[in-house]
């Protein structure tokens, strides 16, 4: 009689902690030894060997069992506890994927329902792959993190050992299949396949394939996507941070094995120092620093006056005065000279301030200017600055006509 599903799940839910253990064995040793299932099984409050049987959990090895594939990979998806794959192990879908994508182009005028169950395998292999790239991914963050932490408090050297395997026999040749410029990666022959399906899923006779060809494409893509954040993942992430550790710990490693002994290479040892310990003050330190803020602690009146300038020593621009005087004065060939003695003459020199008052009188309407585009320019000197200016020629009051 067929068990009814919802009661394997609550089996399982029920004995969770039973059934970890059992899950944690076996991905350290590759099954359940007899002697050790039943040590396992003797804490739990009931017999639950022939349940395990029942409901097909476990399968027996001789004389020992093992977890049933389906379970494994459940317990292994929910705990986030994978086994890495070898590179070489998840290379293996580039020959199914270049085999299926043959087969699909070779029958794609044959028989439909063929062509169809074909898609449906080239869709399942493709999920395999990224499955396996992440479930790569998410464990060598995880010893990537517990190596960086080291929590099992090994030494330098370890350090550098589990370093350097994982670099070599994971992470580079990873980064290589997931590598979209490299001709032979399953990444850049996906791209063929994705190539070809959008092809196909905007021009293909049959109805129901054009359907199956364009769920395939909507997948591709998201597949780039997934396989490009596991590319960046291993290449921005993991390779610097790993190889941070590996370097710092062959540097610390080096370090300490030359304490361990110095002498050794004493003739290309470079001259270290005796260390004292000193202090940069003498012992009156103390005495003196209080003298030093005792005088702050005395509190002072202190009076602010704001000072007020004398009538005298402001200076207001009259426009209408300065204007009248250049009227009278017209015709003037070089304005900027006129102001220069207008100032000189009230005031023995040029002040910049007043001299750019003065000159904003060339912007009024009542005069009329003219350049010489071909003099040369004079130097006027203020009190603060060297002033370039250029030679302008006023004729006669009137309307402004600039030439």
């Amino acid at each position: 009689m067929r068990t009814e599903p919802r009661t394997i799940l609550n089996f399982l839910s029920t004995y969770f902690d039973t059934i970890k253990a059992l899950f944690d064995v076996q991905a350290k040793d590759g099954l359940v030894k007899v002697e050790v299932l039943n040590r396992i099984l003797a804490d739990a409050e009931h017999e639950l060997l022939p349940k395990l049987i029942e409901y097909k959990f476990l399968k027996k090895v001789a004389d020992d069992f093992e977890i049933r594939p389906v379970y494994f990979k459940l317990l292994e998806f929910i705990l986030s506890e994978f086994k890495p794959l070898l590179p070489e192990t998840i290379e293996k879908y580039e020959h199914s994927i270049t085999s299926l994508f043959k087969k699909i182009k070779e029958g794609i005028a044959k028989d439909r329902n063929i062509l169809l169950q074909r898609i449906t395998d080239l869709n399942n292999e493709v999920r395999d792959f990224t499955e396996a790239v992440e479930k790569n991914t998410i464990r060598l963050i995880s010893e990537t993190k517990e190596l960086k932490s080291n929590v099992d408090k090994i030494d330098y050297r370890e350090k550098v050992r589990k370093a350097s395997f994982w670099i070599d026999y994971y992470i580079t040749p990873l980064n290589s299949i997931l590598d979209v410029t490299n001709p032979h990666s399953i990444t850049n022959r996906l791209l063929d396949v994705s190539q070809y399906v959008n092809v196909r899923r905007l021009n293909f006779d049959d109805e129901l394939a054009r359907q199956q060809f364009e769920k395939l494409y909507t997948f591709l893509v998201q597949t780039n996507d997934d396989l490009l954040r596991q590319s960046k993942i291993l290449t921005n992430e993991l390779l610097p941070l790993i190889e941070r550790i590996r370097s710092e710990s062959m540097i610390l490693t080096g370090w300490i094995e030359f304490l361990k002994n110095p002498n050794k290479v004493k003739d290309i040892l470079p001259f270290v120092p005796k260390s004292l310990r000193t202090y940069p003050y003498n012992d009156n330190m103390y005495f003196n620093a209080k003298e030093f803020v005792d005088q702050f602690m005395q509190v002072y009146e202190v009076y602010l006056e704001d000072t007020v300038l004398s009538a005298s020593d402001k200076w207001i621009f009259n426009k209408e005065f300065y204007l009248t005087k250049l009227t009278q004065e017209l015709p003037v060939s070089n304005f900027f000279e006129w102001a220069g003695k207008t100032l000189r003459g009230e005031y023995k020199e040029i002040e910049t301030e007043k001299f750019f008052s003065l000159s904003t009188l060339l912007f009024e309407d009542s005069i009329e200017l003219e350049f010489d585009d071909k003099a040369d320019r004079m130097v006027i000197r203020t009190s603060e600055m060297n002033l370039r200016v250029p030679k302008i020629k006023i004729n006669r009051h009137g309307f402004s006509q600039i030439s």
